[in-house]
C-alpha cells in the first residue's frame, strides 16, 4: 500500500502538473449511485488533458440501478477538482477525482445524482435566507470480521461470520493458540489491548484517511465485539458526504490489506449493538453560530425549530437515513439505538441529543437514528431540508425528555412518536411526506418516486424470501 497525500487543485492546469509530478498512469472518475455505493471508471493518462478535465467524460447511465433507460443512456461525468486524491491502494500510480453527473443534452446536473442533490441542498441554505452555511459531523461505526460466508440459494439459505473478538471463539482451537483475551457481550467500550485486538488496524485506517486530506480526530473500539469507529472533523454538507465515501473506501481497503473484511451493515450480529451514524448539525451566518441561545440547554429558538422539523419528518427521513431492510434490525429497543422521537441534553436514548459543549460555536444537535448504510449525500440533504422546514414553519418540538427513554412504561411509550419499524413503512412515509424535500428543486418528485421504486425492490425480495428462522419456528407446525 502506497501513501496518499493531501492534494490542493485550483484548475485543470494544476491537475495536469500534479499528474506529471506524481508520474500518474491512471485517472479514476468517482461517482455515487442512488444506493450510496461508489462507482468508478479509469482513463489512461495518455487520454487526459485540460479540456477533458473541464468537460468530463461520457459513460453508460443505463447500467446504474435507478438511472437511465438504454435508449437515453449517455451521461456526462464532470470532475470536481476540489476533491482529488492520490489513491493509497492502487498498484499503478492513480489519481481519484470526485465527479458530478450531468445530462449531456442540457448540460444541467442530473436530478438523480446524489452529489448534485447535495450541492443543491447547500445552495438552498442561502436561498432560504435562514443561514449561509451548515456544518455536519457524521460518526460512522463499522464491524471488522475475519471470514464471512453467505448463501442465498433457494434450497440453502444462511450466513456465517467469524471475528477474532467474537465471544463464540472463546473455546475455539486456533493453530497459533487461543489467547483468551476478547471483549464480552457489550464489553467493547473502551477496553485496552490485548482485549481490544483492533487498535493497530484502526490506527492505520485513520492515518491513511488523513493522508487523503480528510481532517481526522480519533479512533476507538465500539460496544460490540469487532465493532469500531473512526472520528473525522465536521465540515460542509457536500464535504462531509465526500469524506464519508472516502471513510468507507479507506476502511474497507485497509481491512482487505490485513486479510480481513469490514462492513457498514447496520446490524450484522443478532442480539448485540448495531452500527449507527450519528449526525451532528448546526447552522451559521456571518461566521456566527445560529443554534446558540437562551432556551433549553443553551439553544436558540431556531435550533428548537430545526429539531422540530426533524422530528416531524423523521419517518420520511428514515427512507434516506436508514435505507436498508437491515436498518430496522438495529432500530429496536435494548441496544442503544434511539427509536423514540424526542430530544434531550446529554441523553443518548433520545433520537435528537444536545451534546455537552464549551462555547457557543460548539452548540449543535446530534441526530442519532441514521446508520452508515445511508447514502450520505441524500441523508444529509434530507436532514437539512427537514430542519429548514421546521425553521420556516416554526415547528416547536415540545418539551424535552431528560429521563431514560428505554425505561418508560408501556403506557408512556405509546405517547411518544417513534421511528419506522421497517423499510416498507419508511418508503410509504416518504411517499406521503416529501413536500419539504422538493423546495427549491433540491429533490425532485421524479427522483423520489424512482428512489422509492428502487428500494421497494429490496423490500419485496426480503419479504418474499424464506428465512432460516422460519424453519426453526415453523417447520414442525
Amino acid at each position: 500500500m502506497t501513501t496518499s497525500k493531501t492534494v490542493k487543485i485550483k484548475n485543470a492546469s494544476d491537475f495536469m502538473k500534479l499528474c506529471d509530478s506524481e508520474n500518474i498512469e491512471y485517472v479514476e472518475f468517482w461517482f455515487t449511485d442512488l444506493k450510496g455505493r461508489l462507482q468508478h471508471t479509469a482513463q489512461h493518462i495518455s487520454t487526459i488533458d485540460k479540456d477533458l478535465m473541464k468537460d468530463g467524460i461520457y459513460f453508460d447511465g443505463s447500467s446504474i440501478s435507478g438511472w437511465k433507460a438504454i435508449n437515453e443512456s449517455d451521461m456526462n461525468l464532470v470532475p470536481d477538482l476540489n476533491k482529488v486524491i492520490v489513491d493509497p491502494f492502487a498498484v499503478q500510480p492513480t489519481i481519484k477525482v470526485f465527479c458530478d453527473v450531468f445530462e449531456p443534452s442540457t448540460d444541467e446536473a442530473y436530478d438523480r445524482d446524489p452529489r448534485s442533490i447535495a450541492k443543491k441542498a447547500e445552495a438552498y441554505i442561502q436561498k432560504s435566507g435562514v443561514a449561509e452555511s451548515a456544518s455536519f459531523g457524521p460518526e460512522a461505526e463499522f464491524f471488522i470480521f475475519e471470514d464471512v460466508r453467505v448463501s442465498t440459494h433457494p434450497h440453502r439459505m444462511g450466513y456465517q461470520i467469524d471475528g477474532e473478538e467474537g465471544t463464540y471463539n472463546s473455546d475455539k482451537e486456533i493453530s497459533s493458540g487461543n489467547m483468551g483475551h476478547r471483549p464480552g457481550h457489550k464489553g467493547g467500550y473502551f477496553p485496552d489491548a490485548p482485549i481490544d485486538a483492533l487498535s493497530d488496524i484502526r490506527a492505520e485506517m485513520l492515518s491513511v484517511l488523513a493522508d487523503t486530506g480528510v481532517e481526522v480526530e480519533k479512533h476507538h473500539h465500539e460496544v460490540a465485539p469487532s465493532q469500531c469507529e473512526l472520528g473525522i472533523k465536521h465540515g460542509g454538507l457536500v464535504e462531509c458526504a465526500d469524506n464519508i465515501q472516502l471513510y468507507k473506501y479507506v476502511v474497507k481497503n485497509v481491512a482487505h490489506s490485513y486479510g480481513r473484511t469490514a462492513t457498514f451493515m447496520p446490524k450484522p450480529v443478532h442480539a448485540d449493538n448495531g452500527s449507527g451514524m450519528h449526525v451532528h448539525q448546526s447552522l451559521w451566518k456571518g461566521g456566527k453560530p445560529l443554534f446558540a441561545g437562551d432556551k433549553y440547554a443553551g439553544l436558540s429558538d431556531m435550533c428548537l425549530y430545526y429539531i422540530g422539523g426533524i422530528i416531524k419528518h423523521a419517518r420520511a427521513l428514515n427512507a434516506f437515513t436508514n435505507p436498508t431492510t437491515n436498518s430496522y434490525k438495529r432500530l429496536v429497543p435494548g441496544y442503544e439505538a434511539p427509536v423514540l422521537l424526542a430530544y434531550s441534553a446529554r441523553n443518548r436514548s433520545a433520537s435528537c441529543r444536545i451534546p455537552m459543549a464549551k462555547g457557543e460555536k460548539a452548540k449543535r444537535v446530534e441526530v442519532r437514528f441514521p446508520d452508515p448504510s445511508a447514502n450520505p449525500y441524500l441523508a444529509f440533504s434530507a436532514l437539512l431540508m427537514a430542519g429548514l422546514d421546521g425553521i420556516e414553519n416554526k415547528i416547536h418540538p415540545g418539551e424535552a425528555m431528560d429521563s431514560n427513554l428505554y425505561e418508560l412504561s408501556k403506557e408512556d411509550l405509546l405517547k411518544v412518536p417513534h421511528v419506522c419499524r421497517s423499510l416498507r413503512e419508511a418508503l410509504e412515509s416518504l411517499q406521503s411526506d416529501h413536500d419539504f424535500l422538493v423546495k427549491g428543486d433540491v429533490f425532485t418528485k421524479d427522483m423520489i418516486e424512482n428512489y422509492i421504486d428502487l428500494k421497494m425492490e429490496e423490500v419485496e425480495r426480503y419479504e418474499t424470501t424464506t428465512h432460516p428462522v422460519e424453519f426453526d419456528m415453523y417447520y414442525a407446525c
